[in-house]
């Protein structure tokens, strides 16, 4: 590696926060986005045609998933608002970072539980072991471990 490119600048609290913040911003839109396909695809006529009850509470629990991944996503600029809205702190900086990277937790969840119940109407034969195959694949990869086969 060279020298360039493990060149490192300190940044001052406020570029931090700013940086912080704007992150967030850049990933809420595209969680809103899929929190709108998903209600959509509640109201579409053949939602309880083509998923039985246990695949329509599937699809709830990853509706649920992604509120509480927008609301992970939405506190760290709330909380600088009402805690400290004249000034930036360490704290409030670990804390924005760890609800931004806690809130790709419910929304890996929220994709893979939407993704397997997209594969079972296409595919037509997806079971529950091929779930649970697929979660664990998915777990494994968004914790960045390398889990046994």
């Amino acid at each position: 590696m060279s020298d360039s490119e493990s060149k490192e600048e300190p940044l001052s609290l406020d570029s931090v926060a700013r940086l912080l913040l704007e992150e967030c911003r850049m990933v809420l839109p595209g969680i809103q986005a899929l929190f709108g396909f998903q209600l959509i695809a509640v109201f579409n006529e053949g939602f309880s045609d083509k998923l039985t009850p246990g695949e329509q509470e599937l699809h709830l629990a990853a509706i649920i998933s992604t509120v509480v991944a927008i609301a992970a996503i939405m506190a760290p600029a709330a909380l600088h608002r009402q805690l400290e809205a004249f000034s930036v702190s360490h704290r409030f900086i670990r804390m924005a970072t760890r609800l931004l990277l806690l809130s790709m937790l419910p929304l890996t969840i929220s994709l893979s539980l939407d993704v397997y119940l997209i594969a079972k109407i296409i595919l037509k034969s997806w079971n529950s072991d091929s779930l649970s195959q697929y979660l664990y694949a998915c777990s494994c990869y968004s914790s960045g471990s390398d889990c046994p086969s």
